[in-house]
């Protein structure tokens, strides 16, 4: 069996589009998949499928999400070589130790290099950011909520994503490789 990892966006954000993390789970029991565990309320669900097409699993889970909760959720599946390579990958290993402080955002698809050059035009704070491939790496070094770059991201980018802290992203892939 694989091993994959399915980030949710936008649910248990400021009280609304609640999903509780054991409804979420049964629901991944429910549609056939092995070793279901969840990590915090933000929507992180690691588990096994015979599957190895992320996009049908992907459809699949959020057709199913939908159906249940009556309201869609953005859902980045990835697999467990995806998650090892967005940690072997990060281009701030000195900005790991405060992992607060440094942020990884699983997008739907790689930008292209005018979507870069148009959100590096609007880094203008004391954040930096790499894009590689479908991953954007943020130093937020006065942290995510203070960040007005982190603001503007979304609507710059226009690439759909969800974005994890290095706390996060270090125990799913943790959770994934013990799976």
């Amino acid at each position: 069996m694989n091993v994959f990892v399915a980030l949710f966006s936008g649910i248990n954000v400021g009280g609304n589009r609640i999903v509780k993390m054991a409804e979420l789970r049964a629901l991944f029991d429910e549609l056939g998949f092995a070793d279901v565990a969840s990590y915090i309320q933000s929507g992180n669900v690691v588990f096994k499928a015979e599957a190895v097409d992320v996009d049908a699993l992907t459809e699949r889970i959020e057709a199913a999400f939908e159906k249940r909760w009556g309201f869609r959720s953005r859902i980045m599946v990835r697999d467990l070589g995806w998650m090892e390579a967005l940690v072997a990958n990060n281009p701030y290993p000195d900005m790991a130790e405060d992992p607060t402080k440094l942020h990884a955002s699983a997008l739907e698809r790689a930008p292209t290099s005018e979507e870069i050059a148009r959100l590096a035009e609007r880094c203008t704070g004391p954040e930096r950011f790499v894009v590689k491939g479908d991953v954007l790496y943020l130093h937020a070094p006065d942290g995510l909520g203070k960040s007005k770059f982190a603001e503007i991201l979304p609507r710059t980018l226009k690439v759909p994503g969800t974005m994890r802290n290095w706390r996060t992203v270090l125990t799913l892939l943790e959770m994934a490789q013990k799976a």
